[in-house]
C-alpha cells in the first residue's frame, strides 16, 4: 500500500490573505474535523497531496494526518481547486476510525460495447456514482459494470450491480443506472428504407385534390 502521510502545519492564522501565504511556500490551507473534536486549521504540502488525490480512489485515498506527534486517519471532502490552473486551493478533512463505516460517493463504470449499441441503439448511462456506506480502508475506486451483452430495451438497475464485501450501496435499488434505447427514427415510427410514408408518391394532381387520370385534362 502507498504511503499516504501528510505532514500538516497548524495555521494560527484565518481568512483570505493570511491562508495566501501557505500556498507561495507550496503548502494547501486545509480543516480537519470530525469525530466530536474541535475543528483544527492546518496546512498541508500541495505536490504531495495532489499525488494521493490523482490516484485510483481519487477522494476517497485514505490519509494519515501527522500533526506533531499525533497522527490522524482521514478523508479529503470539499475539495476547492482554482477554476483555471486547477490547482488545489483549500481542502477539508474529515477524521475517520478505521473501524467505523463512513459514506462516500464512488464512480461508476461501463466496461465493453453493448451489443444492441452495434446494431444501431444508443447507450444511455443515467448515474455516473453510487453512494456507499463502507469502513475508511474497503471503499472501492469504483464499480464496473459489463454492458457487453445488453440488446435494444435491456435496463441495469442500482440492484444489478455487484459491489465487494463490506460495502453497502445507499441508492435506491430501482434506479437506473444504464438502458438500450432504439434509434430515434424507430421510437417515432420514421418508415424503414424502402417504404413509402402515407400520401408519399401520389401523383401531384392526388395532393392538389384532383382525380389521378385527370390531371392535365384541357378544359372543353
Amino acid at each position: 500500500m502507498a504511503d499516504n502521510t501528510l505532514i500538516a502545519e497548524i495555521r494560527s492564522e484565518r481568512g483570505t490573505r493570511p491562508a495566501g501565504r501557505p500556498r507561495r511556500d507550496g503548502m494547501v490551507p486545509a480543516v480537519v474535523y470530525g469525530l466530536g473534536t474541535d475543528t483544527q486549521s492546518i496546512s498541508v504540502p500541495a505536490r504531495e497531496l495532489q499525488h494521493m488525490l490523482s490516484g485510483a480512489s481519487g477522494a476517497n485515498t485514505l490519509i494519515t494526518l501527522r500533526l506533531g506527534g499525533k497522527e490522524e486517519l482521514a478523508l479529503a471532502r470539499q475539495i476547492q481547486r482554482h477554476p483555471v490552473k486547477g490547482t488545489l486551493v483549500h481542502v477539508d478533512f474529515i477524521r475517520v476510525r478505521a473501524d467505523v463505516a463512513v459514506a462516500a460517493d464512488i464512480p461508476v463504470h461501463l466496461e465493453g460495447e453493448a451489443e444492441g449499441a452495434k446494431r444501431g441503439g444508443v447507450l444511455e448511462q443515467s448515474i455516473f456514482s453510487l453512494s456507499v456506506e463502507a469502513k475508511p480502508a474497503d471503499i472501492p475506486p469504483s464499480i464496473s459494470f459489463d454492458v457487453s451483452e445488453l440488446q435494444i430495451g435491456d435496463q441495469v438497475h442500482v440492484r444489478d450491480l455487484t459491489v465487494p464485501a463490506g460495502v453497502t450501496v445507499t441508492n435506491d435499488p430501482e434506479e437506473l443506472v444504464v438502458q438500450v434505447v432504439a434509434p430515434r427514427g424507430a421510437e417515432e415510427g420514421v418508415p424503414a428504407e424502402g417504404e413509402a410514408a402515407e400520401g408519399e408518391g401520389a401523383p401531384a394532381a392526388e395532393a392538389a385534390g384532383e382525380p389521378a387520370g385527370e390531371a392535365g385534362a384541357s378544359e372543353e
